[in-house]
């Protein structure tokens, strides 16, 4: 057997030294190093043997396996290189550069917008995308028979008749559950901005889809006013979309907060004059705030009294959309390279 192991490596070396290119090489491996090769065949016979003979036998063996091993390596090296040398290839040209990947616009924005409340003194935090009715709805002062609680406006993950009343897991629709989550944890005074997707059941279109982002910030302080809230909204309108901004306050309802608004910048397009994307109105949309209900303060142990403060939200989609003049939401989801690059 010792002779055989001696005849094999002969031969084995003879033939790797002959081979003329990788697939020859790869056939001379398989001859003696594949699962039916000649050295895996002498592998297997150890088990037939005695004690005194795999004594010999095992060691030259397994270094006849190692060597043969280190020679197809060192062979293949040679090959490529020789294979390079013939094809002319000069390396010290400059290589094929890797294309480098950029911030997604979306959350270019929420970075953007997270720079000026920071600035302003506020923290981020985050808070979870599954979440209870409870956070979701009844912290919020938004009762059972309002429509946003029902099946057609909010993915509800547990069937109602296996769960108690308001304790429903859902997809929060909102951001403003973060309000709650740091209120419960926390005592005023407090300077908070929470992002994240949030999903709706809504029919997919140029400005609606199911998933979407959104932007909750609050502030809670002794003697928070209204004008507090205008001045906050006022700076980050003036910093997000250039100082000439104007804003504009409309009287509106969110149950979460009293009183409320609906807040227009003027038209970043047409400034104020009136255009297509405006309506010809010279006003544009962009986010709801008001001071926070007294009745979300009961909720978290906060005294009504002591305490007040304001909470605003906005769509990252609207804010990006109305910046870089995109006029479909969908842009955003569909991984289109040639649309992702212009950012």
């Amino acid at each position: 057997m010792e002779d055989k192991i001696k005849n094999i490596e002969n031969e084995m070396l003879k033939e790797v030294e002959s081979a003329k290119n990788r697939d020859g090489l790869e056939q001379v491996r398989i001859k003696y190093l594949g699962r039916k090769g000649l050295i895996s065949e002498i592998l297997s016979s150890l088990g037939g043997m005695s004690v005194e003979e795999k004594r010999k036998v095992g060691p030259l063996a397994n270094s006849l396996k190692i060597n043969a091993t280190a020679v197809f390596q060192e062979k293949a090296r040679r090959l490529e290189k020789e294979k390079t040398k013939e094809e002319g290839i000069d390396f010290t040209l400059p290589g094929a550069r890797p294309e480098i990947g950029r911030i997604h616009p979306l959350i270019k924005t929420i970075n953007e917008i997270n720079e000026i409340f920071i600035g302003l003194g506020f923290r981020i935090v985050e808070s979870p995308e599954i979440e209870t009715e409870f956070y979701n709805f009844k912290a919020l002062n938004i009762p059972l028979d309002h429509p946003s609680r029902d099946v057609f406006d909010t993915f509800y993950l547990d069937s109602p008749e296996k769960t108690r009343p308001g304790s429903r897991r859902l997809l929060r629709s909102h951001t403003s559950t973060a309000q709650i989550r740091i209120m419960e944890k926390e005592k005023p005074p407090l300077q908070v901005l929470s992002s994240g997707r949030v999903f709706r059941p809504d029919a997919v279109d140029a400005s609606h889809s199911f998933m979407f982002h959104q932007m909750e910030g609050f502030m809670i302080n002794k003697n928070i006013r209204f004008s507090d809230l205008k001045g906050v909204l006022t700076q980050f309108s003036r910093e997000m979309f250039g100082p000439e901004t104007k804003m504009r306050f409309r009287p509106h309802f969110f149950p979460f907060t009293e009183p409320s608004v609906e807040i227009d910048i003027s038209c970043i397009i047409c400034g104020g004059k009136g255009c297509r994307v405006c309506g010809n109105k010279g006003w544009l949309e962009i986010l709801g705030a008001g001071m926070i209900n007294p009745k979300v303060y009961e909720t978290v142990g906060y005294d009504p009294k002591a305490w007040s403060g304001f909470a605003f939200g906005m769509g990252i989609e609207r804010i990006t959309m109305l910046k870089y003049g995109i006029d479909d939401i969908r842009l955003f989801f569909e991984n289109d390279l040639r649309f992702l690059r212009q950012f």
